[in-house]
């Protein structure tokens, strides 16, 4: 098999898993590969805008286990849960842009900067992320691209995952607060993720076919 067919089987082979077997347990090292795959994802701007949850905690899976009524497969048997945040508040002269810019990516921060412009200008008038919801957003659609690769990563290690967006997300948000794990002021709750072995047969995909979804423009 060659790398070409190697890729589309791993394709084949990730899987919305909708029922884990609770016995089975990812390893440390193979959930290391997947956490890191996530950490070095492409974003926007390589601004990063996520915090990852691995959620342990029993009493906090209870309490929002109501509430995240499509993480409850997930719940109940995945080997790993996962909370993915999303940063809000990001502007050009935002603190958070500024620690990427001078402690992350070691470079001199300034408002006036031509790379602080040229966000501002893509804010403002490019992609018009003007107030507090678009610019969360937008910050979500990041998060999406560090769980997609990461759900790859465990499918080439045999291991099964499920995205999950039901969920309602200002009750999840008020439970985290509560517990101090959440500053709803910072962060806010993107998607979670099942991960672990699926306890049920892969159905073949159905998608549409490639003439539906491809053109290329000449």
């Amino acid at each position: 098999m060659d790398k070409n067919e190697e890729i589309i089987k791993t394709a084949h082979r990730r899987y919305a898993t909708k029922k884990f077997d609770a016995d089975k347990k990812i390893s440390d090292k193979d959930w290391e590969t997947i956490m890191e795959v996530g950490r070095l994802s492409p974003s926007a701007f390589g601004f990063s805008p996520w915090k990852f949850l691995l959620i342990e905690n029993e009493n906090v899976k209870k309490d929002i286990y109501e509430d995240a009524w499509g993480a409850q497969n997930s719940l109940n048997g995945a080997s790993h849960f996962l909370i993915i945040l999303a940063k809000k508040g990001i502007t050009a002269t935002s603190k958070y842009v500024q620690h990427i810019t001078e402690d992350v990516s070691g470079h001199h921060f300034a408002p006036d900067s031509p790379f602080s412009k040229k966000f501002d200008d893509f804010q403002k008038t490019q992609f018009d992320l003007t107030d507090d919801r678009k610019q969360f957003d937008w910050a979500c659609k990041q998060t999406y691209i560090a769980l997609a690769n990461m759900m790859t990563a465990a499918a080439e290690l045999d291991i099964d995952s499920c995205a999950i967006e039901g969920f309602n997300r200002s009750k999840i948000e008020d439970i985290l607060t509560e517990k101090g794990i959440l500053d709803p002021k910072e962060w806010g709750v993107s998607v979670m993720a099942g991960f672990g072995y699926r306890d049920q047969d892969i159905t073949p995909k159905k998608r549409q076919p490639m003439d539906e979804v491809y053109k290329v423009i000449k």
